[in-house]
């Protein structure tokens, strides 16, 4: 509407003689000779000109179409400990996210531990719904939700984009007497065991470089000796220190170290030098090995489509707008957006390649994971419940009810109960959980001796397999499967 008469306004205002636009600066139009009649026209097109000026003063800024609203506040979660990759790209995305004004804060939290997978697991658990939340991830994560037989991994979240991928660079303390990578992989090739190589979490990309180079050099990958650190400022401290023989970390966690020359850059993992980077390839030297390490973004589970619609057009916004492009410069990384669906499709592939990588390298828990996989406390359990049917079976017999119609089936009725119990906990283990598939268990239990309480008997049920794999799980720190309920516990 204020165009509209801004425009009428603009129109009248030109049709005007240059004698009435200069009013104020030219003798009055009765002085010129004007008629009243025609000062009219004048003064309505002066009015139109000043209602539609205040109308658009007043009219409320909008942002473009394809410009999402700010977010009041906007929390990157990062899960490692400062002075990593992943709390790098937090605090440069803090930085942009306000410098650009798609969010008014963007504070972050560290969540270190286990590559990433404890993190994640509170992302997934504690922020379900929430839609101004997101996590850094990528390949690191990937490789510890292998490793530790993670519970819940990425698929459980919700895929955003792919930010960015950077190189890995092997580096040695200054003192360090192997002034080359051939020198350092001679003497790794000699006693394999006798190089350790220092790096992030287990699992991870550090350790995947370090098992691809020792396979490409024909040493078996499992008698790497990888040292974990639980993040990049843990593992830097200790390759600068010398507490490892060498160490394996992204380019622009150890590009100050380089530059100050407190540690040796020997190769980075790209497939040619990067321009500004003084620093040999892998594959120059002989070793047919180029890696890159990605990182992305995660939105909790369970969020609506429209929150996922505003986060993926916030980060679009936020890797075209000239801030991040800087970024993108200053740390050296790689330009590696990827969103929807693609980037969800991505990160299957990978979280394969991943798991084959590694159950090569004979490293973690590679392998797909089964019952018999899950640690003994199932088959302890398993073992008592069948020990304790033996025992009801005996007592049913020992002690018989009064001859009565109908009283041999009532006998066998506990047995029977019990049997489909320990097949419904056999079925229900892996893909409903431990929980799921030890309330079914206990519930079938209680029946068998009292049927009088079903729904009393499926809450009880419920609560002890909860409390069960709290105890267990979390206190004693035994891998169990969480299933179905992977997001909740």
């Amino acid at each position: 509407m204020s165009r509209r008469l801004w425009a009428l306004g603009s129109g009248l205002w030109g049709w005007l003689p240059a004698s009435v636009r200069t009013v104020g600066l030219e003798p009055t139009p009765r002085a010129q000779g004007l008629e009243p009649a025609s000062v009219l026209p004048a003064c309505l097109a002066a009015l139109i000109v000043l209602v539609a000026s205040a109308a658009a003063a007043q009219s409320p800024v909008t942002n473009p179409p394809s410009q999402p609203p700010p977010y009041s506040q906007l929390r990157v979660i990062a899960p490692a400990a400062p002075g990593g990759g992943w709390d790098q790209t937090a605090r440069v995305m803090q930085q942009v996210l306000q410098q650009t004004g798609i969010a008014r804060l963007a504070p972050v939290e560290n969540i270190p531990g286990a590559a990433g997978t404890i993190g994640l697991a509170r992302f997934i658990g504690a922020e379900r719904g929430n839609g101004d939340a997101v996590l850094v991830s990528g390949l690191i994560m990937l490789g510890g939700i292998v490793t530790n037989g993670s519970p819940v991994t990425l698929g459980d979240a919700t895929p955003l984009a792919r930010l960015t991928g950077e190189y890995e660079v092997i580096v040695v303390p200054a003192a360090s007497p192997y002034r080359s990578l051939q020198e350092l992989l001679t003497a790794f090739k000699e006693r394999p065991e006798s190089i350790s190589w220092g790096g992030g979490s287990a699992g991870g990309s550090d350790q995947i470089l370090a098992g691809l180079i020792a396979e490409a050099v024909g040493v078996s990958p499992a008698r790497v000796n990888y040292i974990a650190f639980s993040g990049g400022g843990e593992a830097l401290t200790a390759i600068v220190g010398g507490q490892v023989t060498a160490g394996i970390n992204g380019l622009a966690e150890l590009s100050p170290q380089i530059d100050a020359g407190t540690l040796r850059a020997l190769a980075i993992s790209s497939s040619q030098r990067l321009p500004g980077v003084d620093v040999p390839t892998l594959k120059e030297q002989g070793i047919d090995v180029e890696f890159e390490n990605w990182r992305s973004l995660m939105a909790p589970p369970g969020i609506s489509r429209e929150d996922r619609v505003r986060l993926e057009r916030a980060i679009e916004t936020m890797v075209a707008s000239a801030p991040w492009r800087e970024a993108l410069d200053r740390y050296r990384w790689i330009d590696r957006y990827l969103a929807g669906e693609p980037f969800a499709r991505y990160v299957e592939s990978e979280e394969q390649r991943v798991r084959d990588i590694l159950r090569q390298f004979g490293t973690g828990d590679a392998e797909e994971r089964t019952l018999l996989s899950e640690g003994p406390y199932p088959l302890v359990v398993l073992a008592g419940l069948l020990i304790f049917s033996c025992l009801a079976v005996v007592h049913v017999r020992a002690h018989p009810t009064p001859d009565a119609p109908g009283t041999e089936p009532a006998r066998r009725a506990p047995v029977a109960w019990l049997g489909v119990g320990i097949a419904t906990y056999l079925l229900l283990a892996e893909p409903g959980g431990f929980v799921v598939a030890s309330a079914a268990l206990f519930w079938c239990t209680a029946r068998a001796f009292d049927s009088r309480r079903p729904l009393r008997d499926a809450a009880y049920s419920l609560v002890i397999s909860v409390a069960a794999y709290l105890l267990f799980a979390r206190v004693l720190q035994l891998t169990l499967p969480a299933g179905v309920l992977a997001g909740w516990m």
